[in-house]
This record gives C-alpha cells, sequence and structure tokens, in this order.
C-alpha cells in the first residue's frame, strides 16, 4: 500500500514537473529588412500586466520563454528602434505554443527622441565579440560617441584621444561594417552624434590577406564597428553644434550625411580651443590633472562608401588637420642612484602649429564567385613647425632643502652654488620645420581554385616617403664641478643649424596558397619578399664660436643665417654632419597547418625569416660600410574553442626574433651632445620575445549576465638595455646597449556586468586588472663603478566598480577606480613604491517630461600613501550641464555646460617610476562655463522624421500626453 501511494506521488509530482515546460517559441524579423532582431527583450505578463517572466532574442532572433500554469497571457516584445509590440496568448492542455515569424516594424517616434520604455541591456558577448548597447549609457545632450566609449565596461580614453578596449588599443573605426576615415580613430570620436549609434561592437579584425587565406599573418587589428540605429541609414542626417565659454573657448563641430542603400556620404568640421575633452572630462576613472597646455584644432573630413553585394565595394576618405599648441610646464626630477640621487629642474616653454592632408582609398571588386581583387593607395601631406625655449639645471642635492627661492632663479642658483649643490645649467632655444610627403599602395588579388577551401594569393606593395626638416639649436651651458685652467667653472655654448633630406621607399611581393589536405584540414604556405631603402644626409652647420641668439617666429632663419650669407658651406661641420644609407633584404617563408571544426580552430606553423642588410654611415670622421646577415624564427599557435555562440575560449602564441639595429651594433662614440654621449655595441645578441595569451568569455542570455577574462604572459632573452653611466662633475650620462636576461611579465583580467534585476532597471559591472613586472636593468653609478644589474619587481592593481539605476527618467551611477602600485627595487630600496590612487563619485541624468535634461558628475581623486605628505591629497571635479530642447520635435537644443565649478582640477601631475620621481606642471584652462547651440536636421523618408531629429541614447522620453510619474519600466498602459 505504502509502496503504492509512494509511486501515485511520484508519478504526480513528475507530471506537475512536465507541466510547468510549456514553452513559447518564436522568431523575431524586421519587417522591412526580413533580418533577424537580436537583443529584443520578451516579457511574459498577465492580464493584468503584472510580470511573470522575461528572456532576450539570440542572434538569429529566437526565443523561448516557459510560462507556469495554463491560461491567458500578454506576450510583449521591445527593442530600441522598434515598435513595442504586445500579443495576447493562450495556454492550454499544458501544451507547448510556437509562435512562428513575430514581425516587428521600426519606431517611427523614436526619430523624434523617444526611448523605448524597456530597459537595453549594457554589453552581450558572442564568442569574441563584445556587443554594447548605446541605449544602456545615457549620455549628455549633444554630446559625441567619445562620452559614450568612456562609458563602456574595460574601455579607456585617453586625453589624446587613444582607445583602449580590454587593453588592446584600437586601431581601426567601422560604421556599420564599413571602414571610416581610414587610419583615424580620432575623428569618429570626436564628431560622430551618440544620437545615430544603436550598437557598438568590439573585436579583433583580421587583415585583408588573413581574411581571404585563413593564414594567419599575425597582424590583426582592434577595432570598434559603430552600428547605426534602424531607420537612420536612409536619407538625410545633420548635427552642427556652437558652442562659446568664458576665458574665450570655443567648441564648434558640424556634421552631415547621405544614406540610401548603395551609398554613404558623411562630411564633417570641427573646430576648438579645448582640447576637445567634451562633458565630464574630470569623471570616475580620468583620475589627476587636467589638460597639458593650451591646444586649438581645426579639422575638415570626408567619407564615402559605395557598395554592390558581393560585386564591389568602394571606401574612400579624405581629412585636412590643423593644429596649434601652446605648452608652458616646470618640471621636478630625482633620479635614483643607489643610495644617492640626482636632481634636475626645468622650465619649458613649446610652441607649435601643424598641418596635414590625408586621403585614403580601399577598393573591393569581386568579378566572380572565384574571385576577390583589392586595391588600397593612400597618400599624405604634412608640414610642422615649432619653438622651443628652456632653463635647466642639475643638482647633487635636493634644491628645496637648500634655498626657499625658485631653484632655477639668479638668486636660487647662487645659494646652491654656495652650498656646492649646482652640477650645471643650461639654456636652449630651438626652431624647427619638417615637409612630409608620403604615398603608398596595396593590391591583392585571390583566386579559389575549387570549392573545397584551394586558393592562390598574389599581393604587391609599394610605398615612397619624401622627407625635409631643418633646425636650429642654440644651448649654453655652464659645468660648476668642472674648472678651467684659470680656476674658473667651465662653460661652453652651441649654435647649430641643421639640414636634413631623406628618402625612403620599399616594395615587397607575397604568393600564398592553401592545399586542403582532407576535409576542413589545410595546409598553408607563403613567402614574400620585401627590399626596403632608406637615405638621410645631414648637413650641420656650426656658429659655436659666435655669440647668436635665434629669431623666436616660426621659420625664422633669415635673421640667424644673414650673417653667413655667400658663404655658409664654409661653416659645414663634417664630423657632425651625418649620411646614412640603409638597404635591406627579407625573406619571409612561413608554414602553416589549419583544422577547422564545428566546436574548434586551430592554426600553428612557423615563419622563417632570412634577412640581409648593407649599411653605409659617414660620421664624426668614420666611414662605415657593412653587411649583416641573419636569420629570424617566429612560431605561432592559435587556438579557438567554442562552448556555445556565447562562450568562447581562445588561446594565442607567437614567438619572434628581434635584431639589433645597425646603428646599435657600430663602435661609434656620438659625443654631439657633451652631457648626453651615446656609444654603440657590436657585441649585441638578437632578442627573442614569446607572447602567450588565455581569452575567456561567457554570456548568460536570459540572466543578462556577461564574464570575460584573459591573462597575458610575455618574455624576453636577450632583451637590449641601456646601460647610463652617470657623470658626477657634468652631470651629464653616457649610453650604451648592453643584452640583459630576466624581464618577463603576467597581466590579468576579469570583467564581470550583469543586470541584477529581470527588467534590467538596476546595473553592476566591474572590471579587474592585476600584473607584474619583472624588469632587470644595468646600474652604473660612475665611471669607475662596473655596472650591476638590477632587478625591479612591481605589482599593480587596477579596479574599476560601477553600479546604476536607470529608468525612462532619470539615471544615477556610482562609479569608482582604484590603482596600487607596489614596486621593489633590489639596488635602491629607498625607491620603493606603495601607493593608492583612487577616483570615485556619482553622475546624475535627470529628464523632465517638458523636455530639460539635467546633468551632473562629480568625481574625487584622491591619492594615499607617498611618503611625501603633500603628495597624499584630493581633488573635487563638479562638472555639470542644462538643457532644453525647443521647436515641434525638439530638433533645437540649447545646453549650458559649466566645468570643474569647485576650481580644484589641478595642472600638476606626479609620475614615480623604479628609478626616478617626476613632478610636472603645465599651463591649462580646466574651469570654464561654455554655452551651446545643437541643431538637427534629419531627413529619413517619414513626416515624423522630417519634423525632429534624434535623441542622445536615453535621451528625452515621449510621456504621450500622460502625467508625468514613475512607474515600473516596461508597464503596459492601453
Amino acid at each position: 500500500m505504502k509502496r503504492s501511494i509512494l509511486m501515485m506521488l511520484l508519478v504526480f509530482v513528475t507530471m506537475a514537473s512536465f507541466a510547468q515546460d510549456r514553452l513559447i517559441t518564436g522568431a523575431i524579423t524586421d519587417r522591412d529588412t526580413k533580418d533577424p532582431v537580436e537583443q529584443v527583450t520578451i516579457q511574459l505578463l498577465k492580464t493584468d500586466s503584472t510580470y511573470v517572466s522575461g528572456a532576450l532574442s539570440n542572434e538569429q532572433g529566437l526565443f523561448h520563454i516557459k510560462a507556469p500554469a495554463n491560461g491567458k497571457y500578454l506576450l510583449k516584445m521591445s527593442s530600441v528602434g522598434y515598435k513595442t509590440t504586445v500579443k495576447r496568448i493562450e495556454i492550454s492542455d499544458d501544451k507547448d505554443l510556437a509562435m512562428g515569424k513575430v514581425v516587428m516594424g521600426a519606431e517611427a517616434i523614436m526619430l523624434k527622441g523617444a526611448v523605448v520604455t524597456a530597459m537595453a541591456q549594457k554589453v552581450s558577448l558572442k564568442e569574441d565579440t563584445f556587443v554594447y548597447n548605446s541605449a544602456a549609457y545615457r549620455t549628455p545632450e549633444g554630446s559625441v560617441v567619445e562620452e559614450l566609449v568612456k562609458r563602456l565596461p574595460g574601455a579607456e580614453v585617453s586625453d589624446d584621444g587613444t582607445i583602449k578596449i580590454n587593453g588592446k588599443e584600437v586601431k581601426k573605426i567601422l560604421v556599420d561594417g564599413k571602414e571610416f576615415m581610414t587610419g583615424d580613430t580620432k575623428t569618429a570620436l570626436k564628431n560622430l552624434p551618440t544620437s545615430i549609434i544603436d550598437k557598438i561592437k568590439a573585436y579583433d579584425e583580421k587583415s585583408d590577406l588573413s581574411k581571404v587565406t585563413g593564414i594567419d599573418d599575425g597582424e590583426e587589428q582592434t577595432v570598434l564597428d559603430f552600428g547605426v540605429k534602424k531607420g537612420m541609414n536612409k536619407g538625410l542626417i545633420s548635427n552642427i553644434d556652437l558652442g562659446v565659454g568664458n576665458k574665450s573657448r570655443y567648441n564648434m563641430r558640424g556634421m552631415g550625411g547621405y544614406f540610401n542603400d548603395n551609398n554613404r556620404f558623411m562630411l564633417f568640421a570641427n573646430a576648438n580651443n579645448t582640447s576637445d575633452r567634451g562633458f565630464g572630462g574630470g569623471g570616475p576613472g580620468r583620475g589627476f590633472g587636467g589638460a597639458n597646455g593650451l591646444n586649438a584644432s581645426k579639422m575638415i573630413g570626408a567619407n564615402y562608401n559605395y557598395e554592390l553585394k558581393n560585386k564591389f565595394k568602394f571606401n574612400t576618405s579624405l581629412r585636412w588637420n590643423h593644429s596649434d599648441g601652446d605648452v608652458w610646464s616646470r618640471r621636478s626630477s630625482e633620479n635614483f642612484m643607489g643610495s644617492s640621487s640626482s636632481f634636475s629642474n626645468s622650465l619649458s616653454q613649446n610652441f607649435s602649429r601643424s598641418n596635414s592632408w590625408n586621403g585614403n582609398i580601399r577598393l573591393e571588386w569581386m568579378p566572380d564567385s572565384m574571385t576577390n581583387i583589392l586595391f588600397r593607395p593612400s597618400i599624405s601631406w604634412s608640414t610642422s613647425d615649432g619653438l622651443s625655449g628652456s632653463h635647466s639645471a642639475s643638482y647633487n642635492k635636493d634644491p628645496y632643502t637648500i634655498t626657499s627661492k625658485d631653484p632655477l632663479s639668479e638668486e636660487g642658483i647662487d645659494e646652491l652654488e654656495k652650498a656646492e649643490a649646482m652640477v650645471n645649467s643650461q639654456l636652449t632655444n630651438g626652431i624647427t620645420y619638417s615637409d612630409n610627403n608620403n604615398i603608398n599602395g596595396m593590391l591583392q588579388i585571390n583566386r579559389k581554385l575549387d570549392n573545397k577551401g584551394r586558393n592562390i594569393t598574389l599581393r604587391v606593395n609599394a610605398k615612397y616617403t619624401d622627407k625635409d626638416s631643418k633646425s636650429i639649436s642654440l644651448n649654453n651651458a655652464k659645468l660648476y664641478l668642472v674648472q678651467t685652467a684659470e680656476g674658473k667653472d667651465s662653460t661652453y655654448q652651441t649654435n647649430r643649424y641643421n639640414l636634413t633630406p631623406s628618402k625612403n621607399y620599399s616594395y615587397a611581393g607575397q604568393l600564398t596558397y592553401s592545399e586542403p589536405l582532407w576535409k576542413a584540414t589545410f595546409l598553408q604556405f607563403s613567402y614574400k619578399f620585401t627590399y626596403s631603402y632608406s637615405k638621410s644626409d645631414r648637413s650641420t652647420y656650426d656658429f659655436s664660436k659666435y655669440a647668436m641668439s635665434g629669431n623666436q617666429e616660426y621659420r625664422g632663419w633669415d635673421s640667424y643665417l644673414n650673417p653667413f650669407a655667400g658663404h655658409l658651406e664654409d661653416y659645414r661641420d663634417d664630423e657632425l654632419s651625418r649620411f646614412s644609407e640603409y638597404r635591406n633584404y627579407n625573406h619571409d617563408i612561413q608554414v602553416m597547418m589549419r583544422f577547422i571544426r564545428q566546436k574548434y580552430n586551430l592554426n600553428f606553423g612557423v615563419m622563417v625569416q632570412p634577412q640581409q642588410s648593407k649599411y653605409i654611415q659617414d660620421y664624426q670622421g668614420v666611414h662605415v660600410d657593412t653587411v649583416r646577415n641573419v636569420v629570424n624564427v617566429s612560431p605561432t599557435l592559435d587556438f579557438r574553442y567554442r562552448f556555445s555562440k556565447m562562450s568562447n575560449l581562445r588561446i594565442n602564441y607567437r614567438g619572434t626574433t628581434s635584431q639589433p639595429s645597425i646603428s646599435q651594433l657600430l663602435d661609434i662614440t656620438d659625443n654631439s651632445d657633451p652631457l648626453n654621449i651615446s656609444k654603440g655595441n657590436p657585441g649585441l645578441k638578437p632578442s627573442f620575445t614569446q607572447n602567450f595569451r588565455l581569452f575567456y568569455n561567457n554570456f548568460v542570455q536570459n540572466h543578462n549576465k556577461g564574464i570575460m577574462t584573459f591573462i597575458n604572459f610575455s618574455t624576453t632573452n636577450n632583451s637590449i638595455s641601456n646601460k647610463v653611466t652617470y657623470d658626477e662633475t657634468t652631470g651629464g650620462r653616457i649610453t650604451r646597449p648592453e643584452n640583459i636576461n630576466g624581464n618577463w611579465n603576467v597581466m590579468g583580467a576579469f570583467m564581470f556586468n550583469c543586470s541584477i534585476d529581470s527588467a534590467g532597471v538596476w546595473n553592476l559591472n566591474t572590471d579587474t586588472n592585476l600584473g607584474y613586472n619583472n624588469y632587470v636593468s644595468y646600474l652604473s653609478l660612475d665611471k669607475q663603478s662596473d655596472s650591476q644589474k638590477n632587478t625591479t619587481r612591481s605589482t599593480t592593481w587596477r579596479e574599476r566598480l560601477s553600479f546604476s539605476y536607470r529608468n525612462n527618467w532619470l539615471e544615477l551611477s556610482l562609479d569608482g577606480t582604484l590603482n596600487y602600485n607596489h614596486a621593489k627595487n633590489k639596488l635602491q630600496p629607498n625607491s620603493n613604491l606603495d601607493t593608492w590612487q583612487f577616483s570615485y563619485g556619482p553622475s546624475m541624468t535627470l529628464i523632465a517630461p517638458w523636455g530639460t535634461s539635467l546633468n551632473s558628475s562629480l568625481s574625487i581623486s584622491s591619492r594615499r600613501g607617498y611618503n611625501d605628505s603633500s603628495m597624499n591629497t584630493d581633488e573635487f571635479v563638479w562638472n555639470a550641464q542644462l538643457s532644453q530642447g525647443f521647436l515641434k520635435g525638439k530638433p533645437l537644443t540649447v545646453m549650458l555646460q559649466f566645468y570643474d565649478i569647485l576650481r580644484q582640477q589641478s595642472t600638476f601631475s606626479r609620475a614615480i617610476s623604479a628609478t626616478s620621481r617626476t613632478d610636472t606642471e603645465y599651463n591649462a584652462v580646466n574651469s570654464y562655463a561654455m554655452l551651446h547651440v545643437v541643431y538637427r536636421l534629419n531627413l529619413f523618408g517619414g513626416k515624423q522624421a522630417r519634423q525632429g531629429g534624434p535623441g542622445g541614447p536615453g535621451g528625452r522620453p515621449d510621456f504621450h500626453g500622460r502625467s508625468f510619474r514613475a512607474g515600473r519600466p516596461g508597464a503596459i498602459i492601453f
């Protein structure tokens, strides 16, 4: 009886458990393009709109969601750029429900700035591609994509515009998968408005050769691919932003574009003198210090793409850049040398300007299904001018412990000289100019010999560069510890004029062949020959016997050279003049095996590089004519394993042999600068570097959880390190390259992001980086001491944590970055480090129903652990922006921005390494206000689209005339 009851209970439980598995499935497609729509938020609701469960569609548009019981439900589907779709469904008889294809149409109202109520997921992972959803990162009104990229997990944007994703520098920008401003990543960052961007993809793109042949040539590039929102890639789009501020600040940009099925044309213009910091320039993660110097720039650029599917692709870009720089700096340094230190101070002023033109073309033609022809020509021209002046001095004691005066002032130098602390002092002035012309091209022809993977590729490259440069350098130095025959301090001056024309050209031919051995297994062979030639003929004219002063204006040669008109060649210094000619013959022979399986790909092989170099040089009375023959070896391995579409493991190994340059091998002493003497070393050996990378990522789509981790290891045998000998009497240095072993480093990272709740209102992101470096170098204290092998072991920890809340009208976030640095020096324990830097603070975006938007961010940057208590400081940087939309559809926006409201962002920075400490102060304008007027005129075909432009990610919501109230994101109101 008991057994019968138990069996009945088991049957009942089993039936109940099966009854719970009522699956609702379907496939979501775009009404216009018929393409699958991924990342659609699917919510199962009761008929009273009570939330039951949720899911996301995958990259094929497929979804499945469980219903807990029989009954009637609402199935709601929403995604940024699409109309929210609600379907009434009924589950009966415990049966699954197959809905088939579900069509979603573009949201016309979105073109007016509306925001879909469902909270977009911040980031997802697909194999080795990161996909960021721009709607999940609410940026200030009128901002450009640089502000969006700064907010992405794992992303870093430096002050000069360099982008890094998970520690790898971004080398190329794509828009909708097409190349954009080839060779320039900054134009997109500074000019593309966030309002048109849907998603951003970050991945490693293979080279042109690798794409068609599968041969791993080690030339992968990390790229960012900006996807344009649905409905905005057909028609006209324009964005004009005019900004003026106090303290003579201005920032103006304009963008216009035309899109249709096959063509895309975009035109940009930009002018600013704010270093184009963007809003929130002092936000979390930025750290200490503001802009370095005063910089003004102007840019005009155009980009055109044409594509005839599977037949022809044409991309071209042209840009002009102009920049003016005014950098004043004061620097104080301490160099650690065993138990003692040397000190130096400098005060400098540098002015610069530059002009450049760059043009690029990419033409790809597929005459048939078996042939691919690619042509890439480019041309560039640039000029640059510079003016510089500096006053510097070196000391054998800390000058600030001896005098309260400026160590570079006359009074300060007098006091330091009496205390026998002065080593040298220098006054320098310089004028520079260069003119650079460059042209290059690449032609690649690939032919498939059958459909089994057998193919052959021919690739040719050619490049030519012509450069002319001029410079004037004036240097007056005083050596306080070196006495003349009369018992006075030694002094010397150098007045030199340099003319340096140079020419470089190269050409290369490469043949690759892929042979299928058996199914999905290939043997690949590649041979490449490269010839390169470079010639430099520097003429140096020495006027050091004459007391002179240069005309401090750009290209101010005339007043300097007029006294020597007609007999300039009489002052040519044959020893300081330098002629060099370099010919290089490279043969790259590579053999690889390639396995392609359903779950994994494996590539491994080796490259052998016989190389012959011929070098001719005339310098300092020594004629060199030498030939060198070497062989480099480079093994490689790349293994990728796919656990699923969302989970991926990759192991990469590459070994590289590198040879010392011929100039390093020549046994010549270059003493043209008496305080910086360099020597060659004919005994140098080649270096061999091994790099290992392990990468893993996983994304749990139903829970919006993403995990990424990687570890990099690098070690170098016979690395080249400069042995530096310090001359205590002059403050000068003698450097000589030497081989050394023991250099290695390891770095690991872990990134985790998730939505805490099913609606994606609460989000958490964390990014952890750990590094360990074992750095070995030579240390020599003076001319009489033998070099000692010094080891510095450093540990770094970087943590970035972000927590946010967001709904349709409010976003609050708390961001923090921690940087810890611990360094231990074997021979210089006084230079050991154990320091912390924090940057943390809240930010807020508030959007009112009448169109007013308020953005505010507060960043607190703190330093701790420095022996100098004055370095353990805090900086509070508060930025704010208030904006209001006008006219029907809000195409006109007026913004008022405030930077560094508390005026605490300093222009002071400190850099500390195992061998030195350097404090630097720059001129900059960090605290100012700016008024912007932004107008968008967008024509996408529909009436509503013509009335207004798009809002930014997470921009102004459309309340549809209802009262302004908070509520559950995604709640349905009928």
